[in-house]
Protein backbone atom coordinates (compact mmCIF):
# COMPACT_ATOMS: atom_id res chain seq x y z
CA UNK A 1 0.00 0.00 0.00
CA UNK A 2 1.18 3.44 -0.70
CA UNK A 3 2.39 5.65 2.44
CA UNK A 4 0.57 7.78 3.72
CA UNK A 5 1.65 11.65 3.97
CA UNK A 6 2.40 12.58 7.47
CA UNK A 7 -0.81 15.01 8.49
CA UNK A 8 -0.51 18.55 8.28
CA UNK A 9 0.10 19.88 12.05
CA UNK A 10 -2.57 22.94 12.17
CA UNK A 11 -1.22 25.67 14.07
CA UNK A 12 -1.97 26.53 17.72
CA UNK A 13 -4.37 29.78 17.96
CA UNK A 14 -3.02 32.77 19.20
CA UNK A 15 -1.36 33.00 22.47
CA UNK A 16 0.09 35.11 24.96
CA UNK A 17 3.49 34.28 26.68
CA UNK A 18 6.61 35.33 28.20
CA UNK A 19 9.97 35.82 26.42
CA UNK A 20 13.28 33.58 28.28
CA UNK A 21 15.39 33.57 25.61
CA UNK A 22 17.32 33.85 22.58
CA UNK A 23 18.19 30.54 20.39
CA UNK A 24 20.85 30.00 18.49
CA UNK A 25 19.19 31.50 15.35
CA UNK A 26 17.99 35.29 17.14
CA UNK A 27 14.61 34.26 18.03
CA UNK A 28 13.17 34.96 21.23
CA UNK A 29 12.18 31.66 22.38
CA UNK A 30 9.17 31.02 25.10
CA UNK A 31 6.86 27.96 25.16
CA UNK A 32 2.69 26.91 25.19
CA UNK A 33 1.59 26.06 28.70
CA UNK A 34 2.11 22.22 27.55
CA UNK A 35 5.69 22.99 27.01
CA UNK A 36 5.92 23.69 23.33
CA UNK A 37 8.43 26.26 22.34
CA UNK A 38 7.33 29.13 20.40
CA UNK A 39 10.36 31.03 18.38
CA UNK A 40 9.35 34.86 17.70
CA UNK A 41 11.86 36.59 15.71
CA UNK A 42 12.32 40.21 17.38
CA UNK A 43 11.73 39.93 20.75
CA UNK A 44 14.08 39.87 23.89
CA UNK A 45 14.30 38.24 26.80
CA UNK A 46 11.65 39.18 30.10
CA UNK A 47 8.82 40.34 27.17
CA UNK A 48 5.31 39.36 27.40
CA UNK A 49 3.94 39.24 23.81
CA UNK A 50 0.93 38.72 21.91
CA UNK A 51 2.14 36.33 18.95
CA UNK A 52 -0.03 34.07 16.33
CA UNK A 53 2.05 30.98 15.79
CA UNK A 54 2.33 30.95 12.01
CA UNK A 55 4.26 27.36 10.96
CA UNK A 56 6.03 24.93 12.28
CA UNK A 57 9.67 24.50 13.37
CA UNK A 58 11.38 21.56 14.59
CA UNK A 59 9.04 20.58 17.74
CA UNK A 60 7.46 24.09 17.87
CA UNK A 61 6.18 27.20 15.88
CA UNK A 62 7.85 30.12 13.92
CA UNK A 63 5.23 32.65 15.23
CA UNK A 64 4.81 36.48 14.73
CA UNK A 65 4.27 38.57 17.28
CA UNK A 66 1.26 41.61 17.22
CA UNK A 67 1.81 42.95 20.50
CA UNK A 68 5.03 43.52 22.97
CA UNK A 69 2.71 44.29 26.25
CA UNK A 70 5.89 44.45 28.58
CA UNK A 71 9.00 45.76 26.67
CA UNK A 72 12.80 44.72 27.32
CA UNK A 73 14.54 47.15 29.39
CA UNK A 74 17.55 46.50 26.71
CA UNK A 75 15.28 47.13 23.57
CA UNK A 76 16.19 50.09 21.26
CA UNK A 77 15.01 51.03 18.13
CA UNK A 78 16.50 49.52 15.16
CA UNK A 79 18.85 51.38 13.13
CA UNK A 80 17.91 49.94 9.75
CA UNK A 81 15.28 50.65 7.80
CA UNK A 82 15.03 47.31 6.20
CA UNK A 83 15.31 45.45 9.91
CA UNK A 84 12.43 42.89 9.87
CA UNK A 85 11.79 42.35 6.48
CA UNK A 86 15.95 41.41 5.48
CA UNK A 87 17.00 38.56 6.51
CA UNK A 88 20.38 39.79 7.04
CA UNK A 89 20.62 40.87 10.55
CA UNK A 90 17.96 39.48 13.38
CA UNK A 91 19.20 41.31 16.34
CA UNK A 92 19.32 45.04 15.40
CA UNK A 93 17.06 45.76 18.35
CA UNK A 94 18.96 44.91 20.98
CA UNK A 95 21.07 47.11 23.13
CA UNK A 96 24.95 46.40 22.98
CA UNK A 97 26.01 44.56 26.20
CA UNK A 98 22.90 42.32 26.36
CA UNK A 99 23.64 41.50 22.81
CA UNK A 100 27.78 40.91 23.60
CA UNK A 101 26.86 38.87 25.79
CA UNK A 102 24.60 37.08 23.94
CA UNK A 103 27.28 36.31 21.16
CA UNK A 104 30.10 35.12 23.73
CA UNK A 105 27.50 32.97 25.19
CA UNK A 106 26.86 31.29 21.45
CA UNK A 107 31.16 30.25 22.27
CA UNK A 108 30.05 28.98 25.54
CA UNK A 109 27.28 26.90 25.01
CA UNK A 110 28.57 25.18 21.74
CA UNK A 111 31.82 24.72 24.11
CA UNK A 112 29.63 23.30 27.19
CA UNK A 113 27.71 20.62 24.56
CA UNK A 114 30.91 19.38 23.43
CA UNK A 115 31.66 18.66 26.87
CA UNK A 116 34.46 21.77 27.85
CA UNK A 117 34.00 24.12 30.62
CA UNK A 118 34.42 27.47 28.90
CA UNK A 119 36.94 29.51 29.93
CA UNK A 120 36.28 32.51 32.34
CA UNK A 121 39.22 34.58 30.41
CA UNK A 122 37.63 34.16 26.80
CA UNK A 123 37.93 37.14 24.61
CA UNK A 124 35.16 38.65 22.93
CA UNK A 125 35.81 41.36 19.88
CA UNK A 126 32.44 43.20 18.87
CA UNK A 127 31.94 44.41 15.26
CA UNK A 128 31.70 47.20 14.00
CA UNK A 129 29.06 48.78 11.37
CA UNK A 130 29.85 49.45 7.42
CA UNK A 131 33.23 47.10 7.78
CA UNK A 132 31.59 43.92 5.68
CA UNK A 133 33.64 43.70 2.47
CA UNK A 134 31.76 40.44 0.58
CA UNK A 135 28.45 41.34 -1.10
CA UNK A 136 26.57 37.78 -1.56
CA UNK A 137 22.93 39.17 -2.82
CA UNK A 138 20.32 37.00 -4.83
CA UNK A 139 18.72 39.00 -7.97
CA UNK A 140 15.20 38.33 -9.10
CA UNK A 141 13.64 39.73 -11.83
CA UNK A 142 10.05 41.12 -12.05
CA UNK A 143 9.13 42.07 -15.46
CA UNK A 144 11.32 44.85 -16.17
CA UNK A 145 12.43 45.42 -12.52
CA UNK A 146 15.44 43.67 -10.86
CA UNK A 147 14.94 42.96 -7.41
CA UNK A 148 18.70 43.03 -5.61
CA UNK A 149 19.06 41.63 -2.00
CA UNK A 150 19.12 39.26 0.70
CA UNK A 151 16.23 36.67 0.89
CA UNK A 152 13.36 37.52 3.55
CA UNK A 153 13.59 35.71 7.04
CA UNK A 154 12.21 32.32 6.28
CA UNK A 155 11.21 32.90 2.85
CA UNK A 156 12.18 32.60 -0.93
CA UNK A 157 11.39 36.05 -1.53
CA UNK A 158 14.17 38.19 -1.94
CA UNK A 159 14.02 42.07 -0.09
CA UNK A 160 15.16 44.56 -2.56
CA UNK A 161 17.81 46.63 -0.68
CA UNK A 162 19.58 50.31 -1.94
CA UNK A 163 21.85 50.52 1.49
CA UNK A 164 22.99 48.03 4.25
CA UNK A 165 24.17 48.88 7.48
CA UNK A 166 26.66 46.46 7.97
CA UNK A 167 28.57 46.78 4.14
CA UNK A 168 31.40 48.38 3.97
CA UNK A 169 30.69 51.90 1.87
CA UNK A 170 32.25 51.20 -1.53
CA UNK A 171 30.08 47.82 -1.81
CA UNK A 172 26.78 49.99 -0.59
CA UNK A 173 27.42 52.96 -3.40
CA UNK A 174 27.27 50.04 -5.91
CA UNK A 175 24.01 48.96 -5.24
CA UNK A 176 22.18 51.57 -7.29
CA UNK A 177 24.01 51.36 -10.28
CA UNK A 178 24.25 47.42 -10.03
CA UNK A 179 20.66 47.32 -9.91
CA UNK A 180 20.36 50.24 -13.30
CA UNK A 181 22.70 47.56 -15.50
CA UNK A 182 21.10 44.33 -14.56
CA UNK A 183 18.26 45.59 -15.58
CA UNK A 184 19.27 45.51 -19.23
CA UNK A 185 20.86 42.20 -19.01
CA UNK A 186 19.40 39.56 -21.16
CA UNK A 187 21.20 37.07 -19.59
CA UNK A 188 18.98 37.45 -16.51
CA UNK A 189 15.64 35.62 -17.04
CA UNK A 190 14.39 34.96 -13.99
CA UNK A 191 17.33 35.07 -11.40
CA UNK A 192 20.83 35.58 -11.17
CA UNK A 193 23.27 35.84 -7.93
CA UNK A 194 26.00 38.18 -6.94
CA UNK A 195 29.59 37.79 -4.96
CA UNK A 196 31.61 40.88 -4.88
CA UNK A 197 34.65 40.79 -2.59
CA UNK A 198 36.22 44.15 -1.91
CA UNK A 199 39.64 43.63 -2.71
CA UNK A 200 42.55 46.07 -2.13
CA UNK A 201 42.43 47.01 -6.32
CA UNK A 202 38.53 47.75 -5.91
CA UNK A 203 35.32 45.54 -5.84
CA UNK A 204 35.80 41.94 -7.66
CA UNK A 205 32.55 41.05 -9.07
CA UNK A 206 30.91 37.53 -9.98
CA UNK A 207 28.04 37.55 -11.80
CA UNK A 208 25.99 34.06 -12.28
CA UNK A 209 22.86 33.88 -14.36
CA UNK A 210 20.64 31.75 -15.29
CA UNK A 211 21.13 32.73 -19.27
CA UNK A 212 23.83 33.53 -21.41
CA UNK A 213 25.39 37.14 -21.92
CA UNK A 214 25.01 38.42 -25.51
CA UNK A 215 27.29 41.07 -27.45
CA UNK A 216 25.04 43.74 -25.70
CA UNK A 217 25.49 42.33 -22.56
CA UNK A 218 29.55 41.68 -22.42
CA UNK A 219 29.67 45.63 -23.57
CA UNK A 220 27.05 47.17 -20.41
CA UNK A 221 29.24 45.31 -18.30
CA UNK A 222 32.71 45.93 -19.69
CA UNK A 223 31.11 49.51 -19.12
CA UNK A 224 30.29 49.44 -15.62
CA UNK A 225 33.32 47.93 -14.89
CA UNK A 226 35.41 51.03 -16.11
CA UNK A 227 32.96 53.32 -14.85
CA UNK A 228 33.11 51.85 -11.01
CA UNK A 229 36.50 50.91 -10.13
CA UNK A 230 36.03 47.31 -10.57
CA UNK A 231 39.23 45.63 -11.56
CA UNK A 232 38.01 42.56 -12.85
CA UNK A 233 34.15 41.04 -13.74
CA UNK A 234 33.15 37.52 -13.96
CA UNK A 235 30.51 35.59 -15.24
CA UNK A 236 29.19 32.07 -14.88
CA UNK A 237 26.03 30.21 -16.27
CA UNK A 238 24.73 28.76 -12.72
CA UNK A 239 27.19 26.28 -11.07
CA UNK A 240 29.31 26.62 -14.29
CA UNK A 241 33.63 27.92 -13.61
CA UNK A 242 33.45 31.12 -13.84
CA UNK A 243 34.61 33.33 -17.35
CA UNK A 244 36.53 36.63 -17.00
CA UNK A 245 34.28 39.13 -18.92
CA UNK A 246 36.64 42.43 -17.97
CA UNK A 247 39.81 42.85 -16.78
CA UNK A 248 41.19 46.27 -16.25
CA UNK A 249 43.71 45.63 -14.52
CA UNK A 250 44.89 42.41 -11.34
CA UNK A 251 42.66 41.49 -9.44
CA UNK A 252 45.09 41.41 -6.24
CA UNK A 253 44.62 41.83 -2.29
CA UNK A 254 47.16 41.79 0.37
CA UNK A 255 47.31 38.72 2.84
CA UNK A 256 50.11 39.61 5.72
CA UNK A 257 51.44 41.69 3.38
CA UNK A 258 51.96 39.31 0.38
CA UNK A 259 49.93 39.96 -2.50
CA UNK A 260 47.39 37.29 -3.57
CA UNK A 261 45.22 37.14 -6.95
CA UNK A 262 42.36 35.13 -5.74
CA UNK A 263 40.12 33.24 -7.83
CA UNK A 264 36.32 34.78 -8.72
CA UNK A 265 33.67 34.52 -5.50
CA UNK A 266 36.73 33.24 -3.43
CA UNK A 267 36.32 33.26 0.38
CA UNK A 268 37.73 35.84 2.54
CA UNK A 269 37.34 37.25 5.83
CA UNK A 270 34.22 38.91 5.89
CA UNK A 271 35.82 41.85 7.89
CA UNK A 272 39.60 43.17 7.70
CA UNK A 273 39.20 43.47 11.60
CA UNK A 274 38.26 40.41 12.29
CA UNK A 275 40.88 38.48 9.90
CA UNK A 276 43.51 40.22 11.68
CA UNK A 277 41.37 39.28 15.47
CA UNK A 278 41.59 35.55 13.90
CA UNK A 279 45.62 35.84 13.12
CA UNK A 280 46.24 37.09 16.65
CA UNK A 281 44.46 34.44 17.90
CA UNK A 282 45.65 31.47 15.83
CA UNK A 283 49.54 32.75 16.65
CA UNK A 284 49.07 32.76 20.05
CA UNK A 285 47.59 29.50 20.47
CA UNK A 286 50.53 28.28 18.43
CA UNK A 287 52.96 25.50 21.04
CA UNK A 288 55.41 27.39 22.75
CA UNK A 289 59.18 26.61 21.36
CA UNK A 290 58.05 26.61 17.68
CA UNK A 291 61.40 26.92 15.83
CA UNK A 292 61.53 28.46 11.76
CA UNK A 293 61.63 24.59 11.19
CA UNK A 294 58.94 23.65 12.87
CA UNK A 295 55.63 22.49 10.49
CA UNK A 296 52.27 23.19 10.95
CA UNK A 297 49.19 21.78 8.83
CA UNK A 298 47.01 24.06 7.89
CA UNK A 299 43.45 22.35 6.20
CA UNK A 300 40.54 24.39 4.68
CA UNK A 301 43.53 26.82 3.87
CA UNK A 302 41.51 29.14 1.26
CA UNK A 303 43.82 31.57 -0.25
CA UNK A 304 46.24 31.74 2.40
CA UNK A 305 45.17 34.01 5.51
CA UNK A 306 46.25 31.90 7.87
CA UNK A 307 49.03 30.36 5.86
CA UNK A 308 50.84 33.93 4.52
CA UNK A 309 50.37 34.93 8.11
CA UNK A 310 52.53 32.22 9.57
CA UNK A 311 55.21 30.96 7.30
CA UNK A 312 57.62 34.09 7.94
CA UNK A 313 58.21 32.03 11.51
CA UNK A 314 57.75 28.17 10.52
CA UNK A 315 57.18 26.18 8.04
CA UNK A 316 53.22 25.59 6.88
CA UNK A 317 51.60 22.90 5.12
CA UNK A 318 48.49 23.98 3.42
CA UNK A 319 45.58 21.82 2.35
CA UNK A 320 42.71 22.78 0.42
CA UNK A 321 39.96 21.07 -2.00
CA UNK A 322 39.84 24.10 -4.63
CA UNK A 323 42.21 23.59 -6.87
CA UNK A 324 41.84 27.91 -7.72
CA UNK A 325 42.34 29.00 -4.80
CA UNK A 326 45.41 26.68 -4.02
CA UNK A 327 46.85 27.73 -7.40
CA UNK A 328 46.44 31.32 -5.83
CA UNK A 329 48.13 30.52 -2.48
CA UNK A 330 51.16 29.02 -4.38
CA UNK A 331 51.47 31.66 -6.46
CA UNK A 332 51.49 34.28 -3.71
CA UNK A 333 53.90 32.05 -1.73
CA UNK A 334 56.13 32.06 -4.75
CA UNK A 335 55.64 36.25 -5.54
CA UNK A 336 56.55 37.04 -1.66
CA UNK A 337 59.40 34.81 -1.04
CA UNK A 338 58.20 32.33 0.93
CA UNK A 339 58.00 28.57 -1.59
CA UNK A 340 60.24 27.42 0.87
CA UNK A 341 58.23 28.08 3.67
CA UNK A 342 54.94 26.89 2.41
CA UNK A 343 53.87 23.57 0.67
CA UNK A 344 50.34 23.49 -1.09
CA UNK A 345 48.23 20.55 -1.22
CA UNK A 346 45.02 20.36 -3.86
CA UNK A 347 42.95 17.49 -1.44
CA UNK A 348 39.48 17.28 -0.73
CA UNK A 349 39.22 16.86 2.93
CA UNK A 350 36.02 16.17 3.19
CA UNK A 351 36.24 12.97 0.71
CA UNK A 352 39.89 12.12 1.77
CA UNK A 353 41.03 13.33 5.22
CA UNK A 354 44.22 13.45 6.24
CA UNK A 355 44.83 10.43 8.42
CA UNK A 356 46.21 10.35 11.88
CA UNK A 357 49.38 9.33 10.92
CA UNK A 358 49.73 11.70 8.43
CA UNK A 359 49.02 14.30 10.91
CA UNK A 360 51.32 12.96 13.16
CA UNK A 361 54.58 14.94 12.41
CA UNK A 362 52.88 17.99 12.65
CA UNK A 363 53.65 20.57 15.65
CA UNK A 364 50.03 22.08 15.64
CA UNK A 365 46.80 21.65 13.29
CA UNK A 366 44.90 25.18 12.52
CA UNK A 367 41.97 24.15 10.38
CA UNK A 368 39.01 26.78 9.14
CA UNK A 369 36.45 24.76 7.77
CA UNK A 370 33.37 25.99 6.11
CA UNK A 371 30.01 26.51 7.74
CA UNK A 372 29.52 22.46 7.53
CA UNK A 373 32.05 21.85 9.52
CA UNK A 374 35.37 19.72 9.38
CA UNK A 375 33.32 16.16 9.06
CA UNK A 376 35.10 13.10 8.95
CA UNK A 377 38.48 14.89 9.42
CA UNK A 378 37.90 15.70 12.94
CA UNK A 379 38.02 12.06 14.17
CA UNK A 380 41.41 11.83 12.27
CA UNK A 381 42.63 14.93 13.99
CA UNK A 382 41.38 13.31 17.67
CA UNK A 383 43.07 10.16 16.48
CA UNK A 384 46.37 11.86 15.77
CA UNK A 385 49.40 12.80 18.54
CA UNK A 386 49.18 16.31 17.46
CA UNK A 387 49.80 18.44 20.24
CA UNK A 388 47.72 21.29 19.41
CA UNK A 389 44.76 21.82 17.38
CA UNK A 390 43.41 25.33 16.80
CA UNK A 391 39.95 25.43 15.00
CA UNK A 392 38.44 28.32 13.73
CA UNK A 393 35.03 28.37 13.35
CA UNK A 394 31.97 30.21 11.89
CA UNK A 395 29.77 27.85 13.57
CA UNK A 396 29.06 27.17 16.76
CA UNK A 397 26.78 24.01 16.08
CA UNK A 398 29.74 22.64 13.83
CA UNK A 399 32.38 23.76 16.16
CA UNK A 400 30.51 22.13 18.80
CA UNK A 401 30.53 18.53 16.90
CA UNK A 402 33.92 18.49 15.75
CA UNK A 403 35.14 19.30 19.13
CA UNK A 404 33.68 16.38 20.98
CA UNK A 405 35.99 13.72 19.20
CA UNK A 406 38.90 16.66 20.55
CA UNK A 407 37.56 16.39 24.53
CA UNK A 408 37.23 12.46 23.69
CA UNK A 409 40.55 11.58 22.85
CA UNK A 410 41.75 13.88 25.86
CA UNK A 411 42.39 17.49 24.39
CA UNK A 412 42.28 20.08 26.98
CA UNK A 413 40.60 23.86 26.25
CA UNK A 414 43.63 26.53 26.28
CA UNK A 415 41.90 29.65 24.94
CA UNK A 416 38.87 30.93 23.54
CA UNK A 417 38.40 33.95 21.41
CA UNK A 418 34.70 35.12 19.91
CA UNK A 419 34.65 37.57 17.32
CA UNK A 420 31.69 39.49 16.06
CA UNK A 421 32.27 39.14 12.16
CA UNK A 422 28.58 39.26 11.31
CA UNK A 423 27.31 42.35 13.31
CA UNK A 424 23.95 41.76 14.51
CA UNK A 425 23.06 38.71 13.07
CA UNK A 426 23.20 34.94 14.78
CA UNK A 427 25.92 34.06 13.46
CA UNK A 428 29.75 34.03 15.46
CA UNK A 429 33.19 33.49 14.08
CA UNK A 430 35.94 32.45 16.86
CA UNK A 431 39.02 30.85 18.06
CA UNK A 432 39.67 27.96 19.86
CA UNK A 433 43.08 26.57 21.03
CA UNK A 434 43.02 22.65 22.16
CA UNK A 435 45.94 21.34 23.81
CA UNK A 436 46.89 17.56 24.52
CA UNK A 437 48.46 17.17 28.33
CA UNK A 438 52.02 15.64 28.17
Amino acid sequence: MPRRPPPVRKPPPPVRLTIHHIGAEGDGIGRLPDGTPIYVPQTLPGETIQAVPLRPRGDGWIARATAIETRASDRVAAPCPYFGHCGGCSLQHWAGPAYAAWKRGLLDAALRRAGFAPLPEAIFIPGMPAERRRLDFAVRRHAERIILGLHRPGSAEVEDLSACLVLHPVLCGLLTPLRSVLTGLAAIRRQASLIINLLDAGPDILLRTDGDPGAADRAALAAFAAAHGVPRLSWARGADRPETLCLLRPAVTELSGIAVRPPPGAFLQATRDGEAAIIAAVRAGLPPRLTSRSRVAELYAGCGTLSLALAPTIRVSAFEGDADAVAALKSAANLGGLSGRIETVHRDLARQPLSARELSGFAAVVLDPPHAGAGPQAAQIAASSVPVVIYVSCNPATLSRDATPLRQAGYVLHAATAIDQFLWSSRLESVCVFRKPR
